[in-house]
C-alpha cells in the first residue's frame, strides 16, 4: 500500500479482513484461512518468530499482516501505527520519508524511486521469505498524487524485474474531473502508461463514482419499513480491531460500528469491501473458489487490455432502514449496472471481452449458474468468446449481510474512461501548463510516450466495441 490514499484504503481493508476472520473463526485459532493474509508470531523475540499453522488448532499469539507500507510523508503511516490496528503491522515492513513527492509523478518516479528501490525490495524479500506459496502482489495506490502515481508505478516495475513470474494486481484510484490536484491529469496519464506495461491486472476506481454510490446508498428507499440498522458498506470502523483482539470476538459476530464522519472514510470503505470480496476465496472455503491467478488467465485475453472494471452489489442504506436481501437474479443485474461501478462507466451497454462474478454467502453453484443464464442474453459479448464468464463462490458471507457479489468486467467502456482522462491531460499539455515542475526530473518525451500509449489502449477497446 503506497501513498496516503493507498495506506488509508489498506488500513480499512486489514480491519475488515480481521473482522471477517473473527466472525468465522470463533475458536480464535491460527488456521489455514487466517495464515493466507496474516502471520502468527512470537513477540518475545526481538525479531518476532513465525509460529507454524500446524494442525490448525494452535492459539493466536500475535498477528502480523502480510503487508509493506510505503509513503513519502510520515503522517498517515504514523497515525495508523498509533491506532489500535497499529500492532498488526511489522515496523520492519514500513518505508517512509519526510518531504513527500509534491503531487509530482516525475519526482516520485525519478527521484524517490531509485532512492528507495533497494530499501523497498529488501522489505519485499523479507515479506516473501515468510510465505509458503506466494500467489501475487497487490498494490493499492492513487493515480492523482505524486507518491502513489510516481513511486507506486516505479515500485511496480521493480517487482516485475525482481519477481517476473508472480502476478501483479493494482488497485488504482483514478482522479476525477473535479479533482483538487491541478496536475492530476499529468500524473494519471504518466502512471497509466506504466500500468499498461508492468501490471497484470488493474482494478480502476474513481472518486466521483464512489461519492455517487455513497449518496445513492444514503437515500431513503421507498417502501422500506424502519427497523434495526444493519451492516453497511459505507460504515467506518472508528473503533478498529487490534491484532490481539481476535480471541475476544468469538462470542458473536462483530458489532456494528458508527457511521463515518468524513466522506473519504466511506469511499475507502467501499473499495475495502470490494477487495475483501476479491480475496475471500483465498481466505475462506467455497463450492467454486477462484484464486487470483484464475482471474489473470480467464479475464485478460490481451496482455495490455488488463483493466477490469469493478462493480459491487448490494448497496446498503446509511439511514435507519432495514435492508431486505435482494434475489440473486436482481443482484446480478445490479452489479453490472452503471450505478454499481467503482468508475463512471456503463458496462451493460458496452461490449464484454470477459467478466468475472465473485459471490459470497450461501449461494449454490446451480443457483448461480441459473442466474447467470438469465442475464447472459442481455449482455453484448464478443463473438469469439461467448463463454467469457468466470464464476467464483465463497461460502463465507460479508460482515453483517447474507451475501454480496463483485463483478470484474473487461469491457470496452474503459475507452471512455481513458478518453476522458486524455481530454483533461490535453487541456493542460497543449499549453504546457505546469510542465516545468515535471521537466526538472524527467524528459518531456515521457509525456508524449504516455499519451500515445494510452491513446492506443483506448483505440483497442473502441475497435472491440465496433466489431460485428
Amino acid at each position: 500500500q503506497i501513498g496516503q490514499c493507498g495506506n488509508q484504503i489498506g488500513c480499512r481493508f486489514w480491519d475488515l479482513a480481521l473482522r471477517e476472520h473473527a466472525s468465522q473463526n470463533r475458536a480464535a485459532v491460527f488456521d489455514e484461512a487466517l495464515s493466507s493474509f496474516f502471520r502468527n508470531v512470537d513477540t518475545r523475540h526481538e525479531d518476532p518468530a513465525d509460529l507454524p499453522v500446524g494442525d490448525g488448532l494452535q492459539p493466536i499469539c500475535a498477528l502480523r499482516a502480510r503487508a509493506v507500507l510505503v509513503d513519502m510523508e510520515e503522517g498517515v503511516v504514523s497515525q495508523m501505527m498509533r491506532s489500535p490496528l497499529g500492532e498488526l503491522f511489522d515496523r520492519r515492513q514500513i518505508l517512509t520519508d519526510v518531504s513527500g513527492a509534491g503531487n509530482n509523478w516525475a519526482h516520485g518516479h525519478e527521484v524517490y524511486g531509485p532512492q528507495h528501490r533497494e530499501g523497498f525490495l529488501e522489505r519485499i524479500r523479507r515479506a516473501v521469505g515468510h510465505c509458503d506459496s506466494l500467489q501475487c502482489f497487490n498494490i493499492i495506490h492513487s493515480m492523482g498524487g505524486g507518491t502513489g502515481s510516481g513511486l507506486g508505478t516505479y515500485l511496480l516495475h521493480a517487482l516485475a524485474d525482481e519477481y517476473p513470474n508472480c502476478s501483479r494486481f493494482t488497485t488504482a484510484v483514478f482522479p476525477s474531473a473535479e479533482d483538487d490536484v491541478i496536475t492530476s491529469p499529468y500524473n494519471a496519464v504518466l502512471a497509466a502508461h506504466q500500468l499498461t506495461e508492468h501490471a497484470d491486472v488493474v482494478l480502476p476506481v474513481e472518486n466521483a463514482a464512489l461519492i455517487e454510490m455513497i449518496q445513492r446508498a444514503d437515500r431513503p428507499m421507498a417502501g422500506q419499513p424502519q427497523g434495526q440498522r444493519v451492516g453497511m458498506i459505507t460504515e467506518n470502523a472508528r473503533g478498529s480491531m487490534s491484532s490481539s483482539s481476535l480471541s475476544a470476538t468469538n462470542k458473536g459476530p462483530p458489532k456494528r460500528v458508527n457511521p463515518p464522519q468524513r466522506a473519504f472514510d466511506s469511499m475507502n470503505n467501499i473499495v475495502a469491501h470490494a477487495l475483501t470480496t476479491l480475496t475471500a476465496s483465498i481466505r475462506f472455503p467455497g463450492a467454486l473458489n477462484t484464486d487470483l491467478s484464475d482471474i489473470c488467465s480467464n479475464l485478460v485475453p490481451y496482455p495490455r487490455m488488463h483493466f477490469l472494471l469493478p462493480g459491487f452489489a448490494p448497496l446498503y442504506s446509511l439511514r435507519d432502514f432495514k435492508y431486505r436481501p435482494a434475489k440473486l437474479d436482481q443482484l446480478f443485474v445490479d452489479v453490472l449496472s452503471a450505478h454499481s461501478q467503482l468508475v463512471r462507466a456503463d458496462p451493460i451497454h458496452s461490449r464484454f471481452l470477459a467478466c468475472g462474478l465473485l459471490l459470497r454467502g450461501g449461494v449454490t453453484t446451480s443457483d448461480a449458474q441459473r442466474a447467470l443464464g438469465r442475464i447472459r442474453p442481455q449482455l453484448n459479448l464478443c463473438y469469439w468468446n461467448p463463454d467469457s464468464f468466470k464464476l467464483g463462490l465463497c461460502s463465507a458471507p460479508p460482515l453483517g449481510q447474507p451475501h454480496a457479489v463483485l463483478s470484474l468486467s473487461n469491457n470496452s467502456c474503459m475507452a471512455g474512461v481513458f478518453n476522458g482522462l486524455l481530454s483533461r491531460f490535453e487541456r493542460l499539455y497543449r499549453r504546457r501548463a505546469h510542465l516545468h515542475h515535471f521537466t526538472q526530473y524527467a524528459e518531456v518525451n515521457r509525456f508524449d510516450e504516455a499519451r500515445e500509449a494510452l491513446q492506443e489502449i483506448a483505440a483497442d477497446y473502441e475497435r472491440l466495441q465496433h466489431q460485428p
